[in-house]
């Protein structure tokens, strides 16, 4: 055990100031023999995962918070006149130690959870809270913060007049303003908030996993592709089944509903998947319910009608009314393009003997083979050429024509699962940029879905460029005993999608962390991810890499241009269905009331307006909408179709110039390094020349009038 002095000089980061007084804070004994706590003499300063211990968590913790309460009493309690260096700078810099630790353990906690790590989040996430509350509610912090805004005085960049602004409002957004009554409501209610959006992501993953379907009849596999039965049998031998096991996750489920006719067990399959958390032991219903009212709660303590209008103050679309008007918008453009795409393959389904109308378990199976049959083109035709190392190959090789970035396995870097591979990531003159890390593959540790995260973000500190340790988290489909990992067209769109995150944060350039990479307005966020899906259907691209994983054959010519042909194939079916996600997301964070009733009636009745596929009873999204209920999309899942407006309209730059044009390529680097140091129409203006118009994503889904 070691006590650590920390001599914080507040006014040591504001050169020329006449105070020079040094605040010393004692901190609390620091137990260096805990790898959280020590210092990291590893590559790059990656986390020693090989080191960190489950029992190393709780103590870090417990430490950090310390830490951090005691560089925010030096800020406070500095006698010098508030600045912008011994405030705001310093407000920034403070927390290294806390972020440090977050950044690993809520990281795996996504990634690699185990009940142990469940049970430490629980019992951490209100300290935390409690945490946040006593900085952005302290009065005297706020006063020098206040003083600063209104005289910053002169010499400040535009970076530091924007971490000032954010830095206010940051304040004024989580409080400051509030009278000592609704302070004390405000910490109430966020400290039960963040209790039950832990419990609900929880609650999501364990009905997940809780749900399997084992099959020990041949002839109910017969007709399955090699690739989905293998798959199914490692599942069942995993588990010490029999035969073939269908589970909830996106590389099982998928596959089995795409080319399975057991009409039967899809249906049961279709149902569990659609009511996960929907009543049961893992039951999220009443987590909505009081999600939403403690969101509605705290917006209203904080001037606003609703937590829509509270979280859009703070957008790119700016109110409620925006996002209402751009997804009805949408809406009224590609409603009937949906309805008629259902209607096509529900005639086709007929045709093919369908007995009654289509059910939404019928869907995947019938597009497949309607797809096959226009297009001549299916995912089991597209998978062989697209080995899951071919395309991390190529993924990297894009980012090296439009960016002359490259990719060097790091084997001494140290990663937190087997499964797990780590990059640097460097330059085209050398220099280091970040390291990179790739977990590709579904496990029960694992939530669904795929992302981008962060250990560490990029920052100047001391004068030292601090480079980012960036994640991609994904669940793609597992090789076998027999096959690599062969990626359907689907997943290889994630693959380049989740890389565009990873771009945002891998090429950010800055002073401030908290202004850097992906810390930008949420409904902007997607851009550099949806613009980086286009590549997926360029035959110009595909042609470089795309071979037989077997023979080494090129992906032939006439299949890339069914790909092609392919491309807005059902377009217009799933962008409703986006904006019915998106019009469920407003419903709920548009309540000027609570509600008690029935979650299930409440989302018929928000999504009745998007409404292609029957109805099915006793089925709902939201107790597994992680997205709004436990992720950071709440009053935002709009943005992934706002941002794709964004993407059509952008990338239309690079189909006039080139798909691999430098130039064009530079300019949208400026925007990926920009991050958040700049409001996000005035980047894209910068690289477009333009504001985007709605009429590029109808345009580029092939949607035209009769």
């Amino acid at each position: 055990m070691k006590k650590i002095l920390l001599f914080m000089s507040i006014t040591a980061f504001a050169a020329g100031c006449a105070d020079n007084s040094m605040t010393v804070v004692q901190l609390p004994e620091i137990d260096t023999s805990n790898p959280l706590l020590a210092e990291w003499d590893t590559p790059h300063q990656t986390p020693p995962f090989d080191k960190i211990k489950i029992t190393d968590y709780e103590p870090a913790f417990e430490t950090a918070i310390a830490v951090s309460r005691a560089e925010v009493d030096a800020i406070v309690n500095n006698p010098a006149k508030p600045t912008f260096a011994n405030t705001i700078e310093a407000m920034e810099n403070q927390g290294e130690l806390l972020g440090r630790i977050s950044g690993v353990f809520f990281n795996l906690l996504e990634a690699d959870t185990s009940d142990e790590m469940q049970a430490i989040a629980m019992r951490i996430q209100p300290k935390l809270t409690e945490l946040g509350n006593d900085v952005s509610l302290n009065p005297q912090l706020f006063e020098r913060v206040k003083a600063v805004y209104e005289h910053p005085g002169l010499f400040l960049s535009k970076e530091d007049k924007k971490l000032l602004e954010d830095t206010y409002k940051g304040f004024v957004r989580s409080g400051a303003n509030l009278s000592d009554e609704d302070k004390a409501a405000y910490r109430e209610y966020t400290s039960e908030l963040s209790s039950l959006t832990l419990a609900f992501g929880q609650n999501s993953l364990a009905a997940t996993n809780a749900f399997t379907y084992n099959i020990t009849d041949p002839k109910q596999v017969a007709e399955l592709p090699d690739f989905v039965k293998e798959s199914m049998a490692m599942d069942a031998k995993s588990r010490g089944e029999k035969g073939w096991t269908v589970t909830l996750k996106a590389p099982s489920y998928v596959p089995f509903m795409t080319y399975s006719s057991q009409r039967d067990i899809k249906e049961k399959l279709w149902k569990a998947y659609n009511s996960r958390a929907l009543g049961g032991e893992f039951d999220n219903t009443a987590n909505i319910k009081r999600i939403a009212e403690l969101r509605l709660k705290i917006a209203n303590l904080l001037g606003y009608e609703c937590y829509a209008d509270y979280v859009l103050d703070n957008r790119m679309a700016e109110n409620t009314k925006t996002v209402n008007d751009f997804l009805a918008e949408l809406l009224a453009s590609t409603k009937k393009y949906a309805q008629k795409d259902y209607d096509t393959i529900n005639a086709y389904a007929k045709s093919l003997g369908l007995n009654g109308d289509m059910m939404p378990w019928d869907w995947g199976y019938y597009n497949e083979k309607y797809k096959n049959e226009k297009y001549a083109v299916s995912d089991e035709q597209i998978k062989p050429y697209l080995q899951l190392e071919n395309v991390k190959g190529a993924v990297f090789m894009l980012a090296n024509k439009l960016y002359g970035i490259n990719f060097t396995p790091a084997e001494n870097i140290t990663v937190y699962h087997p499964d797990v591979t780590a990059y640097e990531v460097t330059d085209a003159d050398g220099k280091f940029l970040a390291v990179l890390y790739l977990d590709f593959f579904p496990r029960e540790s694992k939530r669904s879905g795929a992302w981008m995260t962060e250990f560490r973000g990029t920052k100047i500190e001391n004068g030292k460029e601090i480079r980012p340790l960036v994640s991609l988290v994904m669940n793609f489909t597992k090789p076998t005993e027999t096959t690599p990992s062969l990626l359907t067209f689907d997943e290889l769109t994630t693959f380049l999608h989740e890389f565009g995150h990873s771009l945002h944060g891998m090429l950010a350039k800055g002073k401030y962390e908290s202004l850097n990479g992906t810390s930008v307005y949420r409904d902007f966020v997607e851009l550099p991810s949806q613009i980086m899906e286009n590549w997926a259907t360029e035959e110009e691209y595909l042609d470089l890499w795309a071979k037989h994983y077997q023979t080494g054959e090129t992906i032939p010519t006439e299949l890339v241009e069914k790909i092609v042909a392919a491309k807005n194939y059902l377009a217009a079916y799933a962008n409703v269905r986006q904006l019915s996600f998106g019009m469920t997301d407003m419903a709920w964070h548009t309540l000027k009331e609570p509600y008690t009733g029935d979650v299930e009636e409440f989302e018929v009745k928000s999504m009745a307006p998007t409404q292609v596929m029957p109805v099915i009873a006793g089925t709902a999204m939201a107790p597994a909408f992680t997205h709004i209920f436990a992720g950071g999309y709440a009053a935002g899942y709009y943005g992934y179709k706002w941002a794709e407006v964004l993407a059509a309209d952008g990338f239309s730059l690079f189909k006039e110039k080139g798909i691999f044009d430098r130039e064009t390529a530079g300019k949208f680097r400026k925007l990926l390094q920009s991050g958040g140091q700049k409001h996000p129409m005035d980047l894209y203006v910068e690289f477009r020349g333009h504001k985007p118009q709605t009429k590029a994503l109808i345009d580029q889904m092939g949607l035209t009038e009769e």
